[in-house]
């Protein structure tokens, strides 16, 4: 198989799981026991709910309301939400809702990332001395706390007793890099704490286990520094597991935004679904999770790519499978 081929079956398969989680929100929506017109249109008539049924595509089954649905999401009409007074285009809120979430993801990953990475390489290198030691079980400790209790313990200390910070809100990066900082600093520690503890463990275990290998035995034979065989020879390979978690915790991140989100009033995609959910925004939960899922496949597309590029033996043995 080419390398061509590889990369448009893979593809391809994303697109598939891309199409059978939007299809599954749909299905769901459907088989909720309440007609959905009379829940966006409570004060309406009847005619109003019937014209609203034909609009969106509730009046026909179940795959007819999603291939109807899909066409207008693929071509950019993602929807309406229904309030007493009038309607909003779901697009709106989204646009203006998918950088925040976007940023705080992007500056999450980060920050764990460049906390994790030295100090994996570290316990590793000094695995059963004080140092790994002590890091094991700070490490242990964050991962039994939950994200929002850690927001809220920021909150209290450096919001309101310290008053360091801005406790609420967003400030984009037009008002300064400074502003948008402070309102990003705490929600960005409450979410990467527990991805430190991950990211470092698995690091850890990969670097242990290759530093018993042959080749690092015979590096540090031709006189090779431990620095030098440490991030060379023995980190590249290791981290191909890092990666891999580092793409599947989007999904976490994802699910632990909502709840930041909500605390710290950020308004993003995950205060969206909290809201969809909240006010029955039901065709706003459908495009949202849409989405997430959208870019939860592009960043599983990415992770691909950079695995071949940390490792080419892994994309050659894909490739050639």
């Amino acid at each position: 198989m080419s390398k061509i081929s590889f990369w448009l079956q893979r593809v391809a398969q994303l697109l598939i799981v891309l199409l059978l989680v939007t299809f599954g929100v749909s299905l769901l929506l459907r088989l909720i026991p309440v007609d959905l017109a009379t829940i966006l249109l409570p004060v309406g008539s009847e005619i109003e709910r019937d014209l609203l049924r034909t609009e969106l595509g509730f009046d026909k089954g179940p795959i007819g309301y999603y291939l109807q649905w899909l066409g207008d999401f693929v071509q950019g009409d993602m929807g309406k939400i229904y309030f007493s007074g009038g309607t909003e285009e779901v697009s709106t809120h989204l646009r203006n809702a998918m950088p925040r979430s976007l940023l705080l993801m992007i500056y999450t990953q980060v920050t764990a990332l460049a906390i994790a990475i030295p100090l994996g390489v570290l316990s590793a290198y000094r695995v059963g001395r004080r140092a790994d030691k002590i890091t094991s079980n700070i490490l242990f400790t964050l991962s039994s706390i939950p994200n929002f209790a850690i927001a809220l313990l920021l909150i209290i200390f450096i919001g309101v007793k310290l008053a360091w910070l801005p406790t609420l809100g967003y400030a984009p990066l037009s008002d300064g890099i400074w502003e948008h900082f402070q309102y990003m600093i705490m929600p960005v520690i409450s979410l990467s704490c527990g991805l430190v503890s991950t990211y470092t463990r698995l690091l850890r275990a990969d670097m242990i286990a290759a530093l018993r290998e042959d080749y690092v035995t015979m590096a540090a034979s031709k006189g090779l520094s431990d620095r030098r065989i440490l991030w060379r020879h023995v980190f590249r390979p290791s981290s191909l597991t890092l990666l891999t978690s580092a793409a599947l915790s989007m999904g976490a991140l994802i699910g632990g935004a909502i709840v930041i989100e909500s605390i710290f009033a950020t308004y993003g995609v995950g205060f969206e679904v909290f809201f969809a959910i909240q006010g029955r925004q039901y065709v706003l939960l459908q495009s949202t999770v849409a989405v997430i899922a959208l870019f939860y496949v592009f960043f599983n597309l990415v992770v691909d790519l950079s695995c071949g590029f940390v490792d080419p033996r892994t994309r050659d043995r894909r490739v050639n499978a």
